[in-house]
């Protein structure tokens, strides 16, 4: 299948554009990148990917400087619609790693993107992607993340965005964002998978360019931080992670990653044996793709009420489940399910160590947690956790997780008097 780490590299189609296609996951139907807007397959309605004839090494990389477009060579074009994404911090957190009991932990935080989460890294492609098909208006979905991106990298290249939102659902950060940035915010009367029923319809009608995970582009820009993750564990330790923990909410982060790791092992760059396993995780109350690899299920079920405080994963229809699911099992990796109260404990241990999450992210570091508890993870593995948003993108959250302001009186005898109590 298209999906294995085996599949051989592709050949161009004559309908590709220098060197690049679409191609449907499942019949196989290729298509021209840039002629028509597209976002599934005219023949199946299934999922689309990128497709390259020439696949690059780690060698072609080199000397192309920091941030996404290091990447150039994997990526659609030689440059973006960009406010200098990519190339986050990959943190030491030697006292969790310690608790946890992994060979080597490292935090892969891409709440240190310019909008403050990994969206910007697709939207840095997938506004190019518009820009190149002529289209004047964005709009995507969104619990918070991708609307904040999508306005801003919209902005940047003087595009119209609309973005719908479920209401009361979006942690206030991100609200302050898409607005300053200039979209049009419409608050939808439902949760995010009737926002993104809705925008996949508008898109149909011609009426926007959907830039929801959906649309193969954008997970292109995603594809870096798995690029990133494997040259700074090589820098540093040598080899890969055995492992990749990663939060999991429309999926789109494992898709993209195990479409990385294929296009390296089609290269010769990496050998399978040596791709990291992917580990996903999911909120309890949010939790379809976990359901799906418990019950050894083809197809997600979609839940249709769904309940987190981590709102950027409260996702009962994951879009990408039909690429990631393949990319958790051909991995040998494996999906958790934490509580919020667990997402909440991981969050605090991440602050500690002085590394600022969304409630959402810190998922990745609780999911670790509980399949170290299970014996699942090894002592033995080296392991990155990706942190997707940072902490202040939901600041209630971060209040509520932390301590409480003292008052004390406005002279110094009575501030010492209270920190002696």
């Amino acid at each position: 299948m298209s999906l294995s780490l085996s599949a051989d590299q592709p050949e161009a189609p004559a309908d590709a554009d220098d060197g690049a296609w679409l191609e449907c996951i499942d019949c196989g139907a290729t298509f021209a990148p840039f002629d028509d807007v597209r976002y599934t397959c005219d023949e199946c309605d299934s999922l689309l990917e990128v497709r390259y004839a020439d696949l690059p090494t780690f060698d072609d990389f080199e000397g192309n400087g920091q941030g996404v477009w290091r990447y150039a060579d994997a990526l659609p074009f030689d440059s973006g619609v960009s406010v200098q994404e990519g190339a986050t911090p990959l943190y030491e957190v030697p006292r969790l790693e310690d608790e946890i009991g992994v060979e080597a932990l490292r935090i892969k935080h891409e709440g240190m993107n310019p909008t403050g989460s990994f969206k910007d890294r697709g939207m840095t492609v997938g506004v190019k992607v518009a820009k190149e098909l002529g289209v004047d208006r964005l709009a995507c979905a969104s619990t918070g993340n991708t609307s904040a991106a999508l306005a801003a990298y919209g902005s940047r290249g003087g595009m119209e965005t609309l973005v719908l939102l479920p209401a009361g659902k979006v942690a206030a950060g991100k609200i302050a964002q898409a607005s300053l940035h200039g979209a049009r915010i419409l608050e939808v009367d439902g949760n995010f998978d009737a926002c993104l029923d809705i925008v996949q319809e508008l898109a149909a009608g011609g009426e926007a360019y959907l830039l929801n995970s959906l649309n193969p582009f954008r997970l292109e820009g995603q594809k870096t931080i798995g690029l990133e993750i494997l040259e700074g564990f090589l820098a540093d330790y040598d080899t890969v992670p055995d492992r990749i923990v990663l939060p999991v909410g429309n999926a789109g982060n494992t898709s993209a990653l195990y479409k990385a790791f294929r296009e390296l092992v089609q290269a010769g760059a990496l050998d399978e044996a040596d791709v990291p396993k992917l580990t996903g995780v999911q909120a309890e109350g949010a939790a379809p793709m976990v359901e799906a690899i418990e019950n050894g299920a083809d197809e997600v079920r979609r839940w249709d009420d769904v309940e987190t405080r981590a709102t950027a994963i409260r996702i009962g229809n994951p879009v990408n489940a039909p690429k990631a699911l393949p990319g958790i099992r051909e991995t040998d990796g494996t999906a958790v399910a934490v509580s919020d109260e667990e997402i909440t404990e991981a969050q605090r241990d991440l602050a500690s160590e002085g590394i600022g999450v969304e409630p959402a992210s810190a998922a990745s570091v609780a999911g670790l947690r509980k399949l170290r508890a299970e014996g699942i993870v090894d002592d033995d593995e080296r392991v990155a956790c990706l942190t997707t948003g940072h902490l202040l993108k939901d600041p209630d959250a971060a209040a509520a997780a932390g301590s409480d302001p003292e008052p004390v009186p406005a002279d110094t005898e009575g501030v010492l008097e209270h920190l002696q109590e």
